[in-house]
C-alpha cells in the first residue's frame, strides 16, 4: 500500500469535497491470504487451471478483499483514526485480477451534525476503468477540548 502519513480529521474538520487516497497493488499472497481469513476458497480465486476455463479468463481477487482496501482509507486517512463504519454498499464492476494496481479513493459528500456522521462516495479504479463504487457511511470522533484548568492543574 502506498505510504503516505497517517492522516486523523474531527467531524469538525471534515468539508464537503475532501478526499484521500491509497494505491495497492494486488500480490498473490494478498488473495490467498484472504481465503484463509474469510474462508472463501472458490478455485476462480485459487486455481490457475479452474480459472482459465471461466469467462475471466484467469485467477481473480475477491470482491470483497478490493473493497477491504476501502476500509483502509476511511481508516487511516479519511476521516482517519476513530472512524467507525455504520453502513457500505458496493457495486462490483468488473474483475481484478492478480498484478493490478488498484487507486481506492472516498469523498466527502454529505455531513450530518446529529451523531457525527460522514458520508463518502467510494471507488477503486485499476488502469483508469471503474472497478468497484458505493457509500460508506461513517461515524467520526468529535473534537475534545482539555479544560484549561485541569492543563493548569497538572503542570508541576
Amino acid at each position: 500500500m502506498s505510504s503516505a502519513p497517517l492522516t486523523s480529521h474531527y467531524f469538525e474538520d471534515l468539508t464537503l469535497g475532501m478526499r484521500a487516497s491509497i494505491m495497492k497493488t494486488v500480490m498473490a499472497d494478498d488473495v490467498v491470504g484472504f481465503a484463509t481469513l474469510s474462508g472463501d476458497h472458490n478455485p476462480v480465486h485459487l486455481s490457475d487451471h479452474f480459472a482459465s476455463k471461466t469467462r475471466f479468463g484467469g485467477r481473480i481477487a475477491h470482491g470483497l478483499y478490493t473493497a477491504s482496501l476501502i476500509s483502509a482509507v476511511l481508516g487511516m486517512r479519511l476521516p482517519g483514526p476513530g472512524a467507525v463504519y455504520l453502513s457500505q454498499t458496493l457495486n462490483f464492476r468488473a474483475p481484478v485480477r492478480i498484478g493490478d494496481v488498484i487507486t481506492v479513493s472516498a469523498e466527502v459528500v454529505e455531513l450530518i451534525a446529529e451523531g457525527r456522521r460522514c458520508k463518502l462516495a467510494c471507488e477503486c479504479v485499476v488502469d483508469g476503468k471503474v472497478v468497484l463504487d458505493g457509500e460508506a457511511l461513517v461515524m467520526v470522533p468529535a473534537r475534545r477540548f482539555v479544560p484549561s484548568a485541569r492543563v493548569a492543574a497538572s503542570v508541576p
